[in-house]
Parts: structure tokens; sequence; C-alpha cells
């Protein structure tokens, strides 16, 4: 699996690399600059192909270093080249210096303040403009005349083409999050970054903001440190003491053999129980059971009140169907212990949910609460005590806000500083809190549990699916995670393997999907996961 590195585990990947003396910071930065350069012709192959101007800006770190080699890079490359820096030259870090002192041997350095006080950049007339000021260390906001460069490469959007050095300035690495009340920030045509993408480049605005992320090999994954093997992200020292955080994909292998497993029938597979609504609210839990079903648990079963019996019969095949009244009649149900897995909330009802939740949590059974349930659990600080290490919670944000008031208000806060709070850092508070795993949903969904245990399921980029946005998709996103549960994956695991189906159901369907199609385009993703 891909981690996704917070800037202060890439600075001591780094670090690592260049102690154990098989590579030098100078090297690196070499590296760095031209994989910029690849990258913006693999962007844009017709500017390998002949003299263009560009405008490189650099600032006062080995960020603006990377600059200097971009800048050298071009100019060899018959390009016309203007390099701005931000600060003195005199106190960049040995290597950047030594870059800058390189470029100067080619050409002119103009001050960046000044440029844009006088107005002297003038982006409409080049037709690369590389944003190299801040990087992955920016921790202020940059106020004027420096602010100017944010949104600068946007007066021309025909003409020129904007590329961002590990991510655009003004951006906050760890949280996808713009540094400062204004929010001022480079909005980028692309992206370089190193090594291994950056929480930022996925979380929140950061998809956004970069537009499209290239990662380079810089050549740190075979370097061994003094005295052994490098060290590698999960490896780095961490902020606060978490677990690295990686993308969430399943474990190939173990969903091949959960697809394949031989000598099974269909109570080896498990058994989950989706608890309905009344009656015109059933088509939810009717979504959760057809994505339980369709995801391998062996026998789903729908529970609902007597009064919705017709309506669900009336719509169901393979899932079965059950009169389940209310808590004393669900405790009588959970008698049963081939019973495994259990969904609840999709279109219960908040009163019917908070009924259920005491016999639901007292059975131990693995648990996925959704909706109904969430907006209970927010309003009954006892049945939120019962929550355990055997649950899923799976709230948007606005359920999140409802069950985490204090943690939602930290993450809404303007970050004044980096690095800043993030999504991430918001999960894991939570599931540390509720004693278990938490699925916090989006286009960035984070799943954390509360070990630290962490990672993020990102629908951007080219695995962006715009069309989940519709109604019903969470429903069977909890279906998925029930149908995971009863086949015996662990919770993190089945959050996590859900989440990633959910995206790829999506993104095989294409636009035009509705919360109906995602079951059914399963199988083929399946397939595709088990060849």
């Amino acid at each position: 699996m891909t981690e996704l590195l917070t800037s202060a585990q890439m600075r001591a990947i780094e670090a690592a690399a260049i102690a154990s003396g098989r590579v030098t910071g100078l090297e690196l930065m070499e590296r760095a600059g031209r994989g910029v350069v690849e990258a913006v012709f693999a962007e844009w192959p017709e500017l390998a192909a002949g003299s263009f101007r560009a405008v490189v800006l650099c600032g006062p770190g080995n960020n603006g270093g990377d600059g200097f080699v971009v800048a050298r890079l071009l100019k060899q490359w018959g390009w016309a080249v203007e390099v701005f820096l931000y600060g003195d030259a005199e106190k960049l870090p040995p290597d950047a210096l030594v870059n800058y002192e390189r470029w100067r041997g080619m050409g002119d350095v103009g001050g960046l303040e000044d440029a844009l006080s006088s107005r002297r950049i003038d982006c409409c007339s080049v037709d690369l403009v590389v944003d190299s000021v801040f990087g992955i260390g920016l921790a202020r906001p940059m106020g004027p005349p420096l602010s100017a460069i944010f949104g600068l490469n946007d007066l021309c959007p025909d003409k020129g083409r904007a590329v961002s050095v590990d991510v655009p300035s003004g951006m906050d690495a760890d949280s996808g999050r713009r540094i400062g009340e204004d929010g001022n920030v480079f909005f980028a045509d692309l992206t370089v970054t190193f090594h291994s993408p950056k929480l930022g480049h996925v979380l929140g605005e950061g998809p956004e903001l970069c537009s499209k992320l290239a990662v380079v090999d810089i050549g740190l994954n075979n370097l061994p440190p003094k005295g052994g093997a490098v060290a590698q992200p999960g490896e780095a020292p961490r902020r606060g003491g978490d677990e690295p955080v990686r993308e969430a994909r399943p474990l190939r292998d173990v969903l091949r053999d959960a697809v394949w497993q031989r000598s099974a029938n269909k109570y080896t597979h498990g058994h989950a129980l989706i608890l309905s609504g009344a009656p015109g609210h059933c088509g939810a839990a009717r979504l959760a059971a057809r994505g339980a079903l369709r995801v391998g648990a062996g026998l789903v079963t729908l529970g609902c009140p007597g009064d919705a019996v017709a309506e669900n019969a009336a719509q169901l095949n393979a899932v079965m169907l059950r009169e389940v009244g209310g808590a004393a009649a669900l405790a009588g149900v959970l008698e049963d212990r081939r019973i495994n897995a259990l969904c609840l909330g999709p279109g219960m009802g908040v009163a019917r949910a908070a009924g259920m939740l005491e016999a639901a949590l007292g059975s131990r059974r693995r648990c996925v609460l959704d909706a109904d349930a969430l907006t209970a659990l927010a309003h009954d600080a006892a049945l939120f005590g019962r929550l355990h290490g055997a649950c899923v919670l799976t709230p948007h944000a606005g359920e999140f806000a409802r069950l985490f008031p204090d943690i939602a208000a930290k993450l809404a806060e303007p970050p004044v500083s980096g690095p800043a709070y993030s999504k991430v850092d918001a999960t894991r508070e939570a599931a540390k809190r509720a004693g278990c795993v938490v699925l916090y949903k989006g286009a960035d969904t984070v799943i954390a549990d509360p070990s630290g245990a962490c990672s993020v399921s990102a629908a951007v980029y080219d695995r962006a699916a715009p069309w989940l946005a519709t109604a019903g998709s969470g429903d069977v996103l909890a279906g998925f995670i029930a149908g995971l549960l009863a086949r015996g994956f662990d919770p993190m695991q089945a959050a996590e393997t859900a989440a990633w189906l959910h995206v790829e159901c999506a993104r095989s369907f294409g636009p035009g999907l509705i919360a109906e199609d995602l079951p059914e385009e399963l199988p083929k993703v399946l397939r595709a996961v088990a060849s």
C-alpha cells in the first residue's frame, strides 16, 4: 500500500538517506528538479518540442533550490527563463545556495517582492510558470506583496501553464487546507511531488488546488541509511506518535481468497442482519441489504416493522425478510448466533434506531452504524458509551459534527499556521474517543481505528467519481461493510475494502450512476481483483 506522508515524515526520510552517506542533498535536489522538468514535458509534450518562455519563482528554502535546478535545465533546453527569488540569497540553505550560484552563471535573479510590487512579472507572456516558493514547509500565511503570487497564474488562464513543486504555495502539505484567514494560494495546473504523495495532496482542497499530481521517484526507496535499511515512510518520526497513513486499498490476496474460497457454503460466509424503518422509508435498508449480499455475505436478512413487511416482500428475493418490531424482538432474533453482523441506521428513523441500539450494541456483534443510528448516538451519551471495538461508524460531515461537535469545530477553524489540523487528525481523534473504527465519508474518505491506524480512500485525480454524490450511495457502502464483516473481515479491513470497492464500482459504471447500480457493478470489479 502507498503511504501518504506528512511534511515531517518526508523530511525525516530525506535526512536518513543523506545520513546514510549513499546520497547527498545536492543529488536529491538535482533529481527533484530534473523530475519536475520531465513531468512538465510528459504533461505538455508540445513544450519539449521547441524554445519557450518560463518564469520560475523560487523561495528561501530547499524548494527554491529545486526551482533553480528547473530553471537551469530549461535554459539548457533552449528556453528563455526569468528567475525571481523571495528572500536573501545569502540565507539560502547550503544545497539551494549551490544551485542559486549555478543558475547565476547562466542568468539573473530578480527580487520576487520587488517584482510583485512593481508588477514586473507578466504571466500572460510566458508559456510556463514554476511555483517553487514554499513547498511542504510552509508554516505561516504570507501577506502582501508576496500574496500577489497566489492566483497570479489565473490572470491569463488560456495562455500559460502553471506547475507547483511539491505543493502549491499557500497550501498546507499535511491537510490540503489554505494557510491563513485570507486563504491565498497558488493554483497549479500540475503539481509535482517526490517519493510519495503527501496527505495534503488528497485531503480537503488539495486535489482542486493541485489539479493534477505527478509523483517523481528520486531514488529514496533503495538507499540503506547508517547501519541498515533506509527509513521508509512508516518508520519515519511521526507527529504525535501516530501511525503512518496509507492509501485504503484492499489486500488483494485476502479479497481474492474471499471471492474464490473453496469448500464453503452460505453459512460459512456469514449472516448479516440489516434493520429497516417504517413503510415508505425502507429503500435505504434494501440498498444496504443488496450491497451486503453482493459483496459476499452468505445470507442477508432485512428486519422491519410488521407494517413494512408487505412493502419489502414485494421487492426482495434473495434477501430474506423478518419482522423485527422493537428492541425486545431484536434481542430475540440475536439469540441466533449465526447472525454475525448488523447494520443499523439507513432509513430507520431516529427513534427506532435509538430503541434498537441498546440490544444491538449489547450483543457485541460486528456492527455498522450509519445515518439515523449516528444521530441517535449523538443524542444519547449513554448509548455512545456502549460502543465497542467491533463497531464501524460511517458519518458524513454533518453527522460527524453532531457526533463530535468539538472535533468538527476544530477542523472548521481557518488554519493560521502549519502543519494544520486535518481530516486525518479529526478522524483519529474521533475513533479514539468512540473506541471503534470511524469512516469519515467524502471524496477524501478517511478511516481510522482507536489505535491510531489510519487510511485514506480518496476519489480524486484520475480516480475521481463525482457521480457517487447520489441518494443512497452511502447506504450501499454501509451494506458493503456489513457484508464484509459477516465474511469475517475485521472492522478496519472491512471499512477500507468497502470504501475502495465503492469507488471502483462507481468508476466502472461511470456517469449516470444511481445507488442501485453499485451492487450490480460489484461482480465485475471483484472479477478484476481476483484475476
